[in-house]
């Protein structure tokens, strides 16, 4: 009997054995701890498990808190209503609601582009990524896919598909000069990057529209963490900063964020409508039977309507606050920043144990570990939104520095034993 060959992975663009081997014992130990898989209710704002404890969630996307909004709810019954049905199950390439048509118009008005609309952000990017790769959603020549090293593994996790049809490079974080240097180099250059990230921060968007300018580099964004949250009318950071709002720039944001809904939307400029067509037809899953359910299209269309009116300024402005009322206590690297995301560093085997010394104080901040971000960088993540109140912001910075403080203490005494 011969023996059988075993395999030896390449890891050239991922490697599961190294993000499952280390982050998993971090998710085990949340888990232990309490910080994941948590059941809870929502009862007026405050979260209540089985057994009776309470907290408030500084770890929700919903920025503005349109996600309960009664106007959001009652769009999604009442597009059920009218079209009797959840999910049209057919490719839209084929047949589908009216309901979708008007949303994607409704939405292609409300942020000046020509929007698609998909199931998630993560899903459209699979699908779009690799179809840049080929030159099929360009001018025609297969670009170097040029991946910024912290981009979302929504983005990062195309890059075997991406692979087969051109070349894959990354690049450090918003490493300017070596995005130039690609773009000496290559013929057609598109950096794929987030707009806003998701641990704070956003995308140099007006250095990136120099290159656009210059070389013609095609922008691929994820804003999924700006949108509805930044700009006049929920536009978003990249498109109310980007000059370059053509062909050249590609921006995909979910809707399940500040928007308070389901689903995502593809904005594209300059593209005609043969182009549009190739990604209802070859963009992986946006052409499976998986267009956005009634409901969703629904809430989005309500969600919508509120973004045209006083109230998102205002849900605006209530965000603002409690971001610099949060700022005002306690000093982060975004500090001063209207990014809605606080990081509060601490050591890879300190963090669990904060996060669950903040959540018995009556808050929920997830600590975020590798593969999450790099190790040695661990740290709470704060997300703030609208609905919060004053005193409950003020309650988390205490808790939080007290939650500081004590590790300092603790690490200064062991250090005086060890001497």
């Amino acid at each position: 009997m011969t023996a059988q060959q075993a395999i030896t992975p390449a890891h050239k663009y991922r490697n599961n054995d190294k993000a499952v081997g280390v982050g998993n014992a971090f998710w085990d130990s949340s888990e232990r701890n309490g910080l994941a898989g948590i059941v809870a209710e929502l009862d007026n704002g405050v979260l209540r498990t089985a057994e009776g404890h309470e907290f408030v969630n500084f770890t929700c996307c919903s920025y503005l808190d349109l996600d309960s909004h009664p106007k959001v709810i009652e769009g999604a019954i009442a597009a059920l209503r009218q079209y009797g049905v959840l999910d049209h199950c057919i490719p839209r390439s084929r047949v589908q609601i009216p309901a979708l048509l008007e949303l994607e118009a409704s939405l292609s008005e409300l942020f000046r582009a020509e929007v698609v609309s998909a199931i998630s952000a993560g899903v459209a990017s699979a699908g779009l990524l690799p179809l840049i790769a080929s030159g099929h959603l360009g001018n025609g020549i297969r670009p170097l896919m040029l991946f910024d090293k912290n981009c979302h593994v929504s983005l990062a996790g195309a890059k075997p598909a991406c692979a087969d049809e051109t070349e894959i490079a990354t690049c450090e974080h918003h490493d300017i000069d070596f995005i130039e240097d690609m773009c000496k180099r290559y013929e057609r250059v598109c950096y794929v990057v987030d707009g806003s990230d998701s641990l704070g921060g956003y995308a140099p968007v007006l250095e990136l529209a120099r290159l656009q300018e210059k070389y013609g580099l095609l922008a691929y964004y994820d804003d999924s963490h700006s949108l509805s949250a930044y700009g006049k009318r929920g536009i978003g950071y990249v498109r109310s900063h980007s000059p370059v709002l053509d062909e050249r720039t590609i921006t995909v944001a979910t809707l399940n964020k500040a928007f308070g809904t389901s689903g995502a939307a593809i904005m594209l400029d300059g593209y005609p409508k043969a182009t549009l067509r190739v990604i209802e037809r070859f963009a992986g899953a946006l052409c499976y039977s998986q267009p956005m359910n009634t409901a969703a299209v629904g809430a989005s269309l309500a969600s919508a309507d509120i973004h045209r009116t006083e109230e998102l300024a205002t849900l605006q402005g209530r965000l603002q606050a409690n971001i610099k009322l949060f700022d005002s206590y306690l000093k982060t690297n975004h500090i001063g920043t209207e990014y809605p995301i606080r990081v509060i560093p601490f050591s890879d085997d300190a963090v669990i144990d904060a996060g669950r010394r903040v959540f018995e104080a009556g808050f929920y901040v997830s600590p975020v570990f590798f593969p999450i971000v790099a190790r040695g960088t661990a740290g709470l993540r704060v997300m703030l939104r609208a609905g919060q109140t004053s005193l409950q912001v003020r309650d988390l910075c205490a808790v939080l520095a007290e939650v500081g403080a004590s590790r300092v203490r603790v690490l200064n005494e062991l250090s005086k034993e060890a001497s």
